[in-house]
């Protein structure tokens, strides 16, 4: 399960994104800026969890 350790980062990636793509909708004028923004919170929320999960799971297989 290396891969795990790998997949965590497309969610930084994906919160860059929406970042980005939140401010330039902000300056447009655009109502959706919000939904940009709030999607990119949520990706780097599940960039924490997913790293806080790879290091639990790393520490059980230390243990056995």
């Amino acid at each position: 399960m290396g891969y795990l350790k790998y997949t965590q980062y497309v969610y930084i990636a994906f919160a860059v994104y929406f970042i980005y793509d939140g401010f330039t909708k902000l300056n447009e004028g655009n109502d959706t800026a919000t939904l940009s923004f709030l999607i990119a919170g949520m990706a780097v929320f599940m960039f924490f969890f997913r790293r806080r999960f790879v290091k639990k799971f790393d520490d059980r297989n230390k243990k056995q």
